[in-house]
């Protein structure tokens, strides 16, 4: 695992390599954020992308989504997996937005995970990318990313988690969260990592 005192040389290379990484996931408002969040569960991005707009257009606000119906829902989300699933799961979640919170997202991240559909992941990008907190989000490339530059050593996404929040500074979570996704999705890939042209080859514990 990488010494405490190459942590920062890491990540100020993946931040100078990617200054643009952000939240790949259209949305205009914490609403949109949500759901969109949500809807990407075991799905890419991009295939998120091209739902929402017509998701978005039809129920605009929680209150119109809480009232859909489940098919017709279903109907904008087939091309994603998990739709019916997923489908269910934004509807039952915004009437309890509306019931519960006033039609808002609420800030705070218990009563986010007791939302349906909304585990850990969907929680940290909320606060981190809506509400501007401080978080780190676990997904599949950071997990395969940190774990194999040897920024952790952990066998789960809530270990790997709780290492990253241990090892990143507080300050640099979300940074980094969005580093290590754009690193996973571009040069260090589940499958022939472009290593050779990776920028921080000579620290990867992969290639030391």
């Amino acid at each position: 695992m990488l010494k405490k005192n190459q942590i920062p040389a890491v990540l100020d290379a993946l931040e100078k390599e990617y200054p643009d990484a952000e939240c790949a996931l259209d949305h205009q408002n914490i609403y949109q954020l949500l759901i969109a969040v949500v809807l990407s569960a075991q799905t890419t991005d991009v295939s998120v992308n091209k739902v929402t707009p017509a998701l978005f257009e039809a129920y605009p606000t929680p209150e119109a989504l809480s009232k859909a119906r489940n098919e017709d829902v279903e109907t904008i989300l087939k091309t994603i997996g998990m739709y019916r699933t997923k489908a269910r799961n934004i509807i039952n979640l915004t009437k309890q937005l509306c019931e519960k919170y006033g039609g808002s997202v609420p800030h705070d991240y218990d009563v986010l995970v007791s939302l349906p559909g909304v585990g850990r992941k969907t929680a940290n990008v909320v606060l981190s990318v809506g509400f501007g907190e401080h978080r780190i989000a676990v997904d599949t490339h950071v997990f395969r990313v940190s774990n194999r530059i040897g920024l952790v050593k952990a066998k789960d996404v809530l270990s790997t988690e709780l290492s990253l929040m241990k090892r990143v500074p507080k300050e640099r979570w979300s940074r980094t969260h969005h580093s290590l996704i754009f690193h996973g999705r571009q040069c260090c890939t589940a499958r022939n990592p472009k290593c050779e042209q990776c920028c921080i080859n000579e620290l990867c514990e992969k290639n030391m």
